[in-house]
């Protein structure tokens, strides 16, 4: 057990002990010792007790939420890379292009590119076939 303990000399320290007794124990046999001062007239000083408070456990989902995001990101961007490594990058055409595929007026093919919100729920209304990419970047290392 810690214990919070001051001398007579208001010097504040603190001590380990097995428990209660074991510190009365050395006390009443003169054990205990300033060590600032030297003084073996030593007492525990008050204490706040040890409980766990919401915040602990705030603290405690937020660095587990904080695992569960990198773990997720780490996931987003190994889909990104995949997606990207087997379709061809149209960059702003990309409405033109997935309009093209659709229609039949091109070869089918995988492409990525950007669109705007607006261009997505048009192509999507056409009933074009398409699913976001999550925009991440490429060479990010998460820890």
């Amino acid at each position: 057990m810690k214990f919070s303990l001051e001398c007579k000399n208001s010097h504040a320290f603190e001590g380990w002990f097995k428990s209660n007794d074991d510190f009365e124990t050395q006390s009443k046999r003169g054990f205990l010792e300033c060590p600032i001062c030297g003084t073996h007239e030593v007492a525990k000083s008050l204490m706040a007790p040890s409980v766990s408070t919401g915040r602990q456990k705030e603290k405690m989902q937020v660095a587990a939420g904080q695992q569960a995001q990198a773990q997720i990101m780490a996931k987003m961007m190994e889909f990104a890379k995949e997606v990207k490594s087997k379709a061809d990058n149209v960059g702003d055409k990309f409405p033109e292009e997935a309009r093209k595929i659709h229609y039949g007026e091109t070869e089918s093919r995988p492409i990525y590119g950007k669109a705007s919100n607006e261009e997505v729920a048009d192509l999507l209304d056409e009933g074009v076939d398409l699913m976001p990419l999550p925009d991440v970047p490429d060479d990010e290392k998460l820890n």
